[in-house]
């Protein structure tokens, strides 16, 4: 099912055609693409590829691939960024993107406080030319699909 006012539905309605940075990888149940609106490299969004709007209403096969896209996001991002972990959060509030989806966010080693936990936040929304440009968000999802077509790799 896909909601009509829906950003992700409208997306994935057009999942074929889709440029790299909005389908860095994907399943049967989620799709992960880079945030368009962000100032902060390899932030990406986790959606499941059905309207859900709570993650009460997840099916138990798609809550069941949930942690795990959610572990091998973090290590193909620590992989590809060198980031010193990764934030991960979950709201689905803001007008027309009530679609649940799960922000996988890179917390870099220079980040400023200020910038770091909630204010982390602060990175997304940024005007346009603050923004990751549409090459560099395609460059980096083709170098986060090849870390996680090399398939698990346990941390040392």
């Amino acid at each position: 099912m896909r909601a009509p006012d829906c950003y992700a539905c409208g997306r994935e309605a057009q999942f074929g055609e889709l440029p790299p940075r909005e389908r860095v990888a994907s399943d049967e149940h989620w799709r992960v693409a880079h945030a368009f609106d962000t100032a902060l490299p390899g932030w990406l969004v986790l959606l499941p590829r059905r309207h859900v709007t709570a993650v009460h209403d997840l099916t138990d096969a798609e809550a069941a691939a949930l942690g795990t896209w959610q572990v091998r996001l973090s290590r193909a991002l620590r992989s590809v960024t060198g980031c010193a972990k990764t934030y991960v959060v979950q709201f689905a509030e803001a007008e027309g993107f009530a679609h649940a989806h799960f922000h996988i966010v890179p917390r870099m080693t220079d980040l400023p406080p200020e910038q770091r936990g909630p204010g982390v936040f602060r990175l997304l929304g940024r005007p346009e030319p603050e923004r990751v440009t549409a090459d560099r968000a395609d460059d980096l999802a083709r170098s986060l699909r090849a870390r996680l077509e090399e398939g698990p790799r346990e941390p040392q």
